[in-house]
């Protein structure tokens, strides 16, 4: 099956009523894991790369690494999506390189520290929209900003300085036309989201709830998603590694959002931390070995293992093969025609 756009993947779960994890990809090693989950839970694909994956890898490497993935997996929808882009040209770039959907975070500017105003998160994330549906391809865009700073992205803060406002998403939505939307309710990028586990004073629930009862027909993106479990944890802390004790987002709340509109759920700190975690014990337990393979295998299955996790527990299991592809032309046709026109009535405000 050739790559597929995003939008497709979101619109089929929305239908079926379950989340679809968004998964980050540095190498070889990471894609292969990914399928082998998709594989083994017959589940469609979101694979994300950051412009510090796309740096770290060098774009012609790591879409050719998901293009291969796409041509051996023909019987599993794959969407390639541009994580994080912080300008119109980073997103321009990625769909040129072959992208099937794309973030355009205009809630930072390109520096990716400093928040911009709404009116200039609108201005360059339409310009995004108007350019990628021509094209066929997703947009996701951002509203209110995530704490943490992970990979160039992310204002710092406990991510409650800029919780989403309800008005303003509809207003987003309404005036850019994206077809998913990240909002900010507490959330953050990195390992070390919460100091115990979450309550409603710091994992604003009821503010995603309120955002869906007015934008139902809008999916719902949650970032920073990543449950960070402690046996992950004890796992790099046992072979060496020097952890605090943190807390992630717990999966029932990631469950909870699915049944509020939520239909992407970023996770890529849980990944990382299972592949220390499994490279770390092969170093200490068989300190003579060297062969890169004898590390990586582990680390790829130990990844694979929290992956297939997650997509049982975010409901995508079982529906790779719900639909066939829907060429990228016909996606640009939807969108000329008004057909993917997910904007919210006035109404709606």
């Amino acid at each position: 099956m050739p790559l597929v756009s995003m939008r497709q993947l979101l619109d089929e779960a929305a239908k079926g009523g379950y989340g679809v994890g968004a998964f980050n990809v540095n190498d070889m090693e990471q894609i292969q894991a990914i399928m082998m989950a998709a594989k083994e839970t017959n589940s469609p694909v979101i694979a994300q790369a950051s412009r510090g994956a796309r740096k770290f890898a060098e774009d012609l490497y790591l879409f050719k690494l998901i293009e291969a993935a796409a041509e051996l997996n023909p019987d599993i929808p794959i969407a390639m999506h541009q994580d994080h882009g912080n300008s119109f040209e980073t997103c321009k770039s990625a769909i040129a390189l072959g992208f099937t959907s794309v973030m355009m975070d205009g809630s930072l500017k390109e520096d990716g520290k400093t928040p911009t105003t709404f009116e200039e998160n609108v201005e360059v994330t339409r310009r995004v929209v108007d350019y990628a549906h021509e094209r066929g391809v997703t947009v996701e865009g951002e509203i209110g900003v995530l704490g943490g700073v992970e990979d160039g992205h992310g204002a710092g803060g406990t991510g409650l300085e800029h919780i989403t406002d309800p008005d303003q998403a509809v207003e987003f939505a309404e005036r850019t036309g994206v077809d998913a939307l990240a909002i900010a309710i507490g959330t953050s990028h990195g390992a070390y989201k919460f100091t115990k586990k979450p309550d409603g004073s710091v994992l604003k629930m009821d503010v995603l709830i309120q955002i869906h009862k007015r934008l139902p027909h809008t999916h719902l993106v949650m970032h920073g998603s990543s449950s960070v479990p402690k046996d992950l944890q004890d796992i790099v802390n046992q072979y060496g590694g020097h952890l605090k004790q943190t807390w992630g987002v717990p999966v029932e709340e990631i469950q909870l959002g699915i049944k509020n509109g939520v239909r992407k759920i970023n996770v890529d700190t849980d990944n990382r931390l299972a592949i220390t975690g499994a490279i770390r014990k092969v170093f200490a337990e068989t300190p003579e070995k060297f062969d890169p393979r004898d590390y990586l295998t582990p680390a790829r299955a130990a990844m694979a293992k929290v992956v297939a996790q997650r997509m049982r527990e975010f409901g995508q299991a079982g529906h790779a093969q719900d639909y066939k592809a829907i060429p990228i032309e016909e996606m640009a046709a939807g969108y000329k025609s008004g057909k993917l026109d997910t904007r919210p009535s006035v109404a709606a405000r």
